[in-house]
């Protein structure tokens, strides 16, 4: 490939690229839970087009190609919630969902977040070390329909940046 990866924010150029991006990851886990209805597979373009405007979107792109993905917003309570982390398929196992998921908490924290929640499937085995890599704990389950139970993943906001806290 010989290209370094980089992760930016999204601009509403970039909703049809991410909207394709997450039609094409989450086949493998429609295919996981023999459920073609999952929520990323049926939302509309314009309803992406939405949580574009509403809240915080990062991208990652190799070159000018849009390879990851993941969304969040923050609530009146402080609570980040972290949803869409997609990377495209021969983009797995390489760190980069960690990098989004890291990248997005850094700019949530800035605007206040105090908390960061996720869900994932219950047999999305590779997200759910994902998360717990990064220090998330599992906090509930909900069963989502179907063959779908979520597993609610938490972890608290850092009260220092890491390098204030070696100084």
């Amino acid at each position: 490939m010989g290209m370094s990866v980089s992760i930016s924010a999204a601009t509403a150029d970039d909703a049809e690229r991410i909207f394709q991006l997450q039609y094409l990851c989450h086949q493998s886990e429609a295919e996981l839970y023999g459920d073609y209805g999952l929520p990323p597979l049926v939302q509309t373009l314009g309803e992406l087009r939405g949580e574009l405007a509403a809240g915080q979107v990062l991208v990652a792109r190799l070159g000018e190609e849009v390879v990851g993905s993941v969304r969040a917003a923050v609530d009146d309570a402080g609570t980040a919630r972290i949803h869409g982390l997609v990377v495209h398929p021969r983009m797995q196992r390489h760190g980069l969902g960690g990098r989004l998921v890291t990248a997005i908490e850094e700019r949530l924290a800035a605007v206040g977040a105090r908390r960061y929640r996720l869900a994932a499937g219950h047999r999305s085995e590779h997200t759910l070390r994902l998360c717990r890599g990064l220090g998330y704990e599992t906090v509930g389950t909900e069963e989502a329909g179907g063959r779908l139970r979520l597993v609610t993943l938490e972890k608290a906001v850092r009260a220092e940046p890491l390098a204030a806290a070696g100084a």
